[in-house]
């Protein structure tokens, strides 16, 4: 006996609109939305690094400006006492 009320798993993809389920697909075309959904945790993670470096690289040049003010002042204090 089949159990009708046995819910339908959630669609593996939505194409151009259109719910595929993995039921309804090959293995190749199964194969092709594993290649999808990894590809897209990598770009998310990617993203993510990438909003890291880019804070980072900020937080160093900010570090660089103050060293350089720093120095800056500290040259113009030893003038001015000069």
């Amino acid at each position: 006996m089949v159990d009708n009320n046995k819910k339908k798993q959630p669609p593996l993809v939505t194409l151009e609109g259109v719910e595929y389920y993995k039921e309804d697909l090959n293995e190749h075309q199964i194969l092709l939305t594993n290649h999808i959904a990894d590809l897209d945790r990598k770009i998310a993670s990617t993203t993510f690094n990438l909003q890291q470096f880019n804070f980072g690289r900020k937080a160093f040049d900010d570090a660089l400006a103050a060293s350089i003010q720093k120095t800056n002042s500290e040259k113009e204090n030893k003038k001015d006492a000069d």
